[in-house]
């Protein structure tokens, strides 16, 4: 069997977060001068953002210490690894389109921040659209994290070393 490349990941660059983001920030401005009136800004979408982005954070420096294998830690398993590495992926995607989204609803408000219930809707969706930035940073840190390190090469089982 041929190694065509199946089977192997590659890291998420920019170029696909830069794009859904762009993407959210249209649908968000679409969203928000479509509806008539106001539009709802959920204020519970920030501090779940938040949660989730230092519970990733926290996993990310948890996997590294341990996909490296430093002393007091248990090494991890392959399947866990793969696992972390998904949610990372599908974290990083949902966070960028977020970003954008809520980064135009709030664009599409800009205009009128004299009136408070404006303000509101402008800082809640800002709020929300710096939560999930700081969910994408987690999301490549926690896929970055998943990465094994390169092989030194030093080891003595390997055939032909002596």
């Amino acid at each position: 069997m041929s190694d065509d490349g199946r089977g192997t990941l590659a890291p998420t660059g920019w170029r696909v977060p830069s794009l859904l983001a762009v993407l959210g920030a249209l649908a968000g401005l679409l969203v928000a001068n479509s509806v008539t009136g106001l539009p709802l800004m959920p204020w519970s979408a920030i501090p779940t953002l938040l949660l989730l982005a230092f519970a990733e954070a926290f996993t990310a420096g948890r996997t590294a210490r341990r996909i490296r294998r430093e002393p007091g830690t248990e090494p991890m398993e392959p399947l866990s690894a793969a696992r972390l590495l998904a949610l990372a992926k599908a974290s990083a995607l949902f966070a960028a389109l977020a970003t954008g989204f809520f980064a135009g609803m709030a664009l599409s408000v800009s205009d009128r921040l004299e009136l408070a219930s404006h303000r509101g809707v402008f800082l809640t969706a800002l709020g929300t659209a710096a939560s999930a930035a700081l969910l994408l940073a987690a999301a490549l840190y926690l896929e970055h994290a998943c990465r094994v390190p390169e092989d030194d090469g030093d080891d003595d089982d390997t055939p032909g070393a002596t």
